[in-house]
């Protein structure tokens, strides 16, 4: 298991390398810039976009190189070429692509990820800071899809081919195909105050006055907001998980064991619950890892903007948007990283909840 791991491990370089190389690369070929934003918002015109036809951000200022650009700035007439040039030199873009990339790499392998150009803040502060909210989506959302998922599963593996299979079956799949983004507007317009109730709050994770409360109140107060947020991001995780269990448990009640264990008279909740429950639940608890990061990243950025979430999913959206190369290849590197390491954990908990398991043998 050992060598097994230091191979995962070593083959992390290469992975996270070419997803950095891959964006490094596109960004070389999207219009605009960080350069472009200052223009723009020096000419009044709001953002990056709107140069175009320009957009905007509060210019800051950043040794670092981190992306590319285009030197024939639009909306760039009339001012002075010595300021485009130092703006260039500002943000590093005066240094050739792999130059800035090789410095980029370099600064990233010991975790210096530099600060943001318009927030004049490091990025790694940035990241610790948006990132409890991420984790409050991600953690309740994962939690309540399996305790939602594994009794239904369990109960639709019992009672295969019935009529309570084939009705929660329709509701899983018109569940698994409603957007989780539009699902969030119409929670928003049914109990936000949208159009007919107003049960929960619109936007944010607190309320204004969450120093008063008690620490009760605080706790309510907290999943008053996390509600509608979390019932969005659960919507199709909680599907795939009920099918995962009603099959896993399909698969072990066809086996040999079962049938004998039958055979010696044990009850058909004791077969259920004291030896296939075990067996059919390894590749579920297993998966905690990799449905929990499936959470955490994807969907993310609709759901943040739609509540007012400040996470990091919205922050790597308005970096993209604002051309702030720090924050987003930095954020890239940190996801791209969690999420190969997150892939060897979820190996080692197959391992943790069934010691068979060998992958040095299956890849032989």
């Amino acid at each position: 298991m050992g060598a097994y791991i230091l191979r995962r491990l070593l083959l992390i370089v290469p992975t996270l390398l070419g997803i950095m190389v891959i964006n490094f690369v596109l960004v070389q070929f999207v219009p605009g810039g960080p350069v472009e934003q200052v223009i723009a918002n020096m000419q009044g015109q709001g953002d990056v976009f709107e140069s175009f036809s320009g957009a905007g951000s509060d210019a800051g200022t950043d040794m670092t190189a981190q992306g590319g650009g285009n030197s024939d700035y639009i909306g760039a007439r009339g001012l002075p070429p010595e300021l485009i040039k130092d703006l260039e030199r500002q943000f590093g873009l005066d240094k050739p692509p792999l130059e800035r990339f090789l410095n980029m790499m370099w600064n990233y392998i010991r975790f210096d990820f530099g600060e943001s150009y318009f927030r004049k803040v490091e990025v790694t502060d940035l990241v610790l800071e948006k990132m409890p909210v991420s984790i409050s989506l991600g953690l309740w959302s994962t939690l309540i899809a399996y305790v939602i998922s594994i009794p239904l599963g369990i109960r639709k593996a019992v009672l295969d081919g019935g009529p309570f299979d084939t009705w929660t079956s329709g509701i899983i799949i018109v569940a698994y195909a409603i957007p989780a983004f539009l699902f969030a507007i119409m929670l928003l317009v049914l109990f936000a105050g949208g159009s007919y109730w107003q049960i929960f709050p619109l936007r944010g994770l607190t309320s204004d006055n969450w120093e008063q409360l008690s620490v009760a109140g605080k706790i309510a107060d907290y999943f008053w907001h996390i509600a509608l947020p979390v019932a969005a991001s659960t919507i199709s995780a909680f599907a795939t998980l009920t099918l995962l269990t009603k099959n896993s448990f399909l698969d072990e009640i066809k086996k040999q064991y079962v049938m004998t264990a039958r055979a010696k008279g044990l009850s058909e909740k004791r077969v259920l619950y004291g030896h296939v429950f075990r067996n059919a639940m390894l590749i579920v608890i297993a998966g905690f890892p990799t449905v929990f990061i499936g959470v955490f990243f994807g969907g993310s950025v609709l759901i943040e903007t739609i509540f007012s979430l400040d996470g990091l999913g919205r922050l790597g959206f308005e970096a993209a948007v604002g051309r702030d190369y720090p924050v987003m290849f930095g954020t890239l590197f940190l996801f791209g990283l969690i999420g190969l390491v997150v892939n060897i954990l979820s190996d080692l908990m197959y391992v943790l909840v069934d010691p068979r398991i060998d992958f040095e043998k299956r890849e032989g």
